[in-house]
């Protein structure tokens, strides 16, 4: 029988203590409702030239399974793409020759010259302005652009996302820039026909705060409930009203806890009318945590985390989801990631939720 010696002994017991001790710390370090699992992509689509930044989802409610993708190429001389399901280039449609274009959004029935119209609408960094364009046939529809920011010496505008308020149906851009002031950071404008069948901006409002650690880019509006949420980059998410008759006070911070750095994309996934998750993309470590969109049951500004989720796209700034059913690939919806690689990412949601409902 081997025999040890009294401090060879205590080395093997404090050596065990300090390797427990070492596990725990991995343990702690793990944030609460992380999953190991990294998610896999349905589609992965064909490249862009330069880099691929944002990307937005046009439903075509006839006919989903014709439905679009249009995402951004961010370069001097960036263009506006357009994806079909199986995430081909549809190149017809391609916007090509734009400066910059950084984020996109959509709204559906814009009127203009008496008629309907869907738009998808840019920021074009590098003009100062934003492009509008119509849907699905992508025709400028904005005299060559709306310059926005204008009189104030930061312009650069990055961020956008469209509020249609409810009770008239009016259409709202929100934009935000590369930087700006520590209130009043993103402009709102109206935009309507301005008389020939084109589109026009009216600044209707300034608001939101800023806290100068980086920008502010990703921005998410909920137009059911009448929020508009934002990224202010590694600081957190910014909840507001989205009704720019509404008052501007802050409602919430989704603090940035638990993010490698940059607190970056918002998608919002509704299960019902007020009911659903928030996603935001932790860009650093290529996953993204989800929130309950409608808060806790006694205090709806409070959002909890639900679970976090690794995906096979890498350093996402912007994202993209429905619930509506598209293709028998995506039965309860479609998220949609920008990736490095010059690529977008389609996703299942259920395998994005899991379990969760």
């Amino acid at each position: 029988m081997q025999s040890f010696s009294v401090s060879t002994i205590l080395f093997i017991i404090a050596l065990t203590a300090c390797n427990r001790q070492n596990s725990e710390k991995k343990a702690d370090s793990k944030p609460a409702g992380a999953d190991s699992t990294v998610i896999q992509p349905v589609v992965v689509t064909d490249s862009v030239v330069h880099d691929t930044d944002d990307p937005a989802i046009w439903l075509n409610h006839a006919n989903p399974s014709e439905s679009l993708i249009i995402g951004t190429d961010k370069d001097q001389d960036g263009a506006l793409y357009v994806y079909n399901m199986k995430g081909k280039v549809l190149n017809d449609k391609v916007v090509r020759n734009l400066k910059r274009p950084n984020n996109v959004d959509i709204a559906y029935g814009l009127t203009l010259g008496g008629k309907t119209v869907d738009i998808a609408v840019v920021t074009e960094r590098e003009a100062n302005q934003i492009r509008i364009f119509s849907l699905p046939d992508m025709k400028a529809v904005d005299h060559g652009g709306i310059e926005v920011f204008k009189g104030d010496s930061m312009q650069a505008p990055m961020g956008i996302s469209l509020y249609t308020r409810p009770s008239d149906k009016a259409i709202f851009a929100i934009v935000g820039r590369k930087n700006g002031p520590a209130d009043g950071y993103l402009w709102q404008y109206r935009l309507q026909d301005d008389g020939t069948g084109n589109v026009k901006g009216t600044l209707v409002r300034k608001f939101g705060k800023y806290s100068g650690k980086k920008e502010i880019e990703s921005i998410a509006v909920d137009n059911e409930l009448g929020f508009v949420y934002y990224s202010d980059e590694q600081v957190g998410v910014r909840k507001y009203h989205a009704d720019p008759d509404s008052t501007d006070r802050q409602l919430a911070l989704i603090p940035n806890k638990g993010f490698t750095e940059d607190n970056e994309g918002i998608s919002i996934y509704k299960t019902g009318p007020k009911t659903g998750f928030i996603l935001i993309s932790d860009q650093g470590a290529d996953q993204f945590h989800i929130f309950r969109r409608e808060g806790e049951t006694n205090n709806p500004n409070t959002h909890p985390l639900v679970k976090i989720v690794k995906v096979a796209a890498h350093q996402s700034d912007g994202s993209e989801v429905t619930s509506t059913p598209i293709l028998p690939q995506f039965p309860k919806g479609l998220f949609v990631v920008m990736s490095e690689g010059k690529v977008f990412h389609y996703y299942r949601w259920e395998d994005m939720i899991g379990d969760h409902k």
